[in-house]
């Protein structure tokens, strides 16, 4: 992808061009930002460092479109820009792909710092949800690489030894629904086996505490 020096290259995407077209005006000044493509009603064509994927629509039926594009080798992140960044949804969101949901009241230069930071791995929440930053209880091993809280835990448990069948078990969650936050952690944790998935897990402080002393 690009450079640390050259422009963070973007495509934006949503159903109607005078939206994708507003939105790549906010970014036009700003010289870390090379919006390369604005797409209405397709996938971009362009190989890019990052897709803004703008959202009108319920967060709940972004699910297909961001699969197919965290599924191209073309994308290297994805980030959501919608009004409804507190929904239940965005965790399903991150789950399905996106690295990051963003506010649409943010400035053109907050919007800008986001991308950047998006476009180095980092989960961006901007704004960030009440009082998240302030406290740690909010907090889990992996969130610095970008995994929810669900994906974490699912990491855990897959680190502490267990089936995809167990995790469901314990989780409370179908087995689909398990393979889909696996699929999204190894992502975002740059792993494809599930022996570096444990490596990874152990050296992020996933193991727990009672193994560790074994």
């Amino acid at each position: 992808m690009t450079s640390s020096s050259a422009p963070l290259s973007v495509a934006v995407v949503n159903d109607h061009p005078v939206v994708v077209a507003g939105v790549a005006k906010m970014l036009e000044d700003d010289t870390r930002i090379r919006v390369v493509e604005i797409a209405s009603h397709v996938l971009p064509e362009q190989t890019v460092d990052v897709v803004l994927m703008d959202s009108h629509a319920p967060l709940n039926g972004l699910a297909p479109t961001l699969e197919k594009l965290a599924q191209d080798p073309r994308f290297g992140r994805i980030a959501v820009f919608s009004w409804d960044v507190n929904s239940p949804q965005v965790e399903e969101l991150l789950a399905d792909g996106a690295i990051s949901v963003l506010a649409k009241s943010l400035t053109p230069v907050e919007l800008a710092d986001a991308l950047v930071r998006v476009g180095r791995g980092e989960r961006v929440m901007e704004p960030a949800p009440p009082d998240e930053e302030r406290n740690p209880l909010n907090d889990w091993p992996g969130r610095g690489a970008g995994l929810t809280a669900r994906e974490s835990e699912v990491v855990a448990l897959i680190t502490s030894g267990l089936t995809n069948e167990e995790i469901a078990r314990n989780c409370y969650l179908s087995i689909n629904s398990v393979k889909t936050y696996i699929r999204s952690a190894y992502r975002k944790m740059g792993v494809v086996r599930r022996s570096q998935a444990v490596a990874w897990g152990i050296e992020n402080g996933m193991l727990p505490r009672a193994l560790r002393r074994m």
